[in-house]
């Protein structure tokens, strides 16, 4: 049987922020995930309804924190 994943209402997406920092949450579609780069969590979404509870949350590996992070430099060349 295949796991059908309900979308999630963008405006609420829009309004979610990590409960741990405050901070914006990236949406892994994929996944079916909520992504807070700065808490190296990645909160699920079950039955379309986020989970917005720490302890329900995944950390993130390196290799996903890596892939979140800007690249060194900060600015574009001239």
């Amino acid at each position: 049987m295949a796991e059908h994943s309900a979308e999630v209402d963008p405006k609420l997406l829009e309004i979610l922020v990590c409960p741990l920092t405050k901070g914006p949450l990236s949406y892994d579609r994929a996944a079916q995930e909520l992504v807070s780069a700065q808490a190296g969590l990645a909160y699920p979404i079950r039955d379309g309804i986020p989970i917005m509870l720490v302890d329900e949350a995944r950390p993130l590996s390196d290799d996903e924190k890596a892939r979140l992070q800007p690249p060194a430099g900060g600015s574009a060349p001239r």
